[in-house]
């Protein structure tokens, strides 16, 4: 196992386990960009919505809300990719019911007991989190109309596999709608080399046109990267950005 992997894994384990002290996530220690800037995890979705399902966004570590781009439909089935503490999967159940089934893959055991345990208390039954890495999805091909993640794809050392893995388990037609950080501006060297910062979601980070290239090479038809909110890092204005990134897999291949 990497480094980079190494350092993601054992970052998110300690968050996991901060959730059972009920500790929200949006502060410096989320996935943000900066100590001195966070980003509200709870700002992107409804209140109404997490009342309903009885838990709150602090078990979020996202950068968005790839459920707005998603648009679900009852009957559909959908993955999200690095699930966390499993809000995304929740709240993608309830918009797919009846009839649809949400799946989570997460490599942590602790962030997997976490999910588990939330599903348990809010007692949504067609929700499933299996254990796994983001390069290699448990699922077989063609397994599902929705792949969605937030704030997760930056992490991986190898964003081209990620993306190729998630049209893999994508039906003819089906669509990715993901949430995620990149990068407008060079950083600084001493920030890309920093095992630290990948892992908080800063050094990970890719240009857009890479990014961009990325889901053309995979296969993915109309890819858009629509930049949602800038961010500063070590002075440096707008050095990264919260995205919304769209494709679908073609009918025919």
């Amino acid at each position: 196992m990497s480094e980079i992997r190494d350092a993601v894994r054992d970052r998110y384990a300690t968050k996991a386990k901060s959730f059972s002290a009920d500790q929200s996530c949006c502060g410096s220690d989320c996935c943000a960009p900066a100590a001195e800037e966070s980003i509200s995890c709870g700002q992107h979705y409804e209140s109404s919505e997490l009342t309903e399902l009885g838990l709150d966004s602090s078990i979020s570590l996202g950068c968005g809300n790839p459920l707005l781009l998603a648009e679900l439909h009852p009957g559909e089935s959908v993955l999200d990719l690095g699930s966390g503490g499993g809000l995304d999967v929740l709240l993608s159940a309830r918009r797919v019911a009846p009839g649809g089934h949400a799946y989570g893959v997460d490599m942590t055991d602790e962030m997997l007991e976490v999910a588990n345990a939330n599903r348990a208390r809010v007692a949504i039954d067609n929700a499933t989190f299996l254990k796994g890495t983001i390069e290699q999805v448990p699922l077989p091909n063609g397994a599902v109309d929705v792949v969605i993640s937030n704030c997760v794809i930056n992490l991986a050392e190898d964003k081209g596999t990620v993306i190729r893995e998630a049209f893999r388990v994508l039906k003819p037609g089906g669509r990715l709608a993901i949430s995620d950080m990149v990068a407008l501006k060079q950083l600084p060297p001493g920030v890309k080399q920093t095992v630290d910062a990948w892992a908080g979601c800063v050094s990970g980070t890719i240009p857009v046109d890479t990014y961009s290239g990325l889901l053309v090479e995979a296969g993915f038809e109309g890819a858009e990267i629509e930049i949602t909110q800038q961010h500063d890092v070590e002075g440096i204005a707008g050095a990264i950005a919260s995205a919304a990134i769209r494709g679908r897999k073609p009918l025919t291949s």
